[in-house]
């Protein structure tokens, strides 16, 4: 078994509707600053508590693409895993997620496109069982080599079905 079969995901093959996966983490101050570096969001929402106090909000809120992150820490660890590659994703913000909060995203497969080898995924992500942010993902998922290469024939006649010369 080579280094990238140990770290691959699941394949097309072992996909299942209704699968799912979730990952869990509590928001922390660091992640919220460090996300604001990273993406350039430097929103005071997110990091004045000042200003933040006069929001709608009444306090500091993590930022939203910070929430979906983890959404894609689904998809990219667990399911389908290493190896998927994002198609696209929709997100609706449904309520704020704040520093301390632990935030459950959790994916489910609801279809299966075996022509393209993708996978419809709903995408959830909940704190203390409250929908904060819901969405879709669509994700290419790579099938098992030895399914994708057809062995080569050496004299062409083994590609034709029997009796159709």
């Amino acid at each position: 078994m080579s280094d990238s079969d140990e770290l691959h995901g699941l394949y097309y093959e072992d996909l299942r509707l209704g699968q799912t996966a979730v990952y869990g983490r509590t928001v922390t101050e660091a992640d919220i600053v460090l996300f604001a570096g990273i993406s350039g969001d430097t929103n005071p929402v997110h990091i004045n508590e000042e200003f933040a106090s006069g929001t709608m909000f009444s306090g500091r809120i993590a930022h939203g693409m910070l929430t979906a992150s983890l959404i894609s820490t689904v998809i990219g660890t667990r399911l389908p895993g290493p190896g998927a590659i994002y198609v696209s994703q929709t997100l609706r913000f449904k309520a704020p997620v704040r520093i301390g909060d632990t935030v459950t995203a959790r994916a489910t497969i609801t279809d299966l496109m075996p022509e393209k080898r993708r996978a419809t995924i709903s995408t959830v992500a909940t704190v203390r069982n409250k929908v904060v942010l819901e969405g879709e993902a669509v994700v290419m998922v790579p099938q098992r080599a030895a399914l994708a290469v057809k062995p080569a024939s050496t004299n062409g006649a083994a590609d034709r079905a029997p009796g159709h010369d």
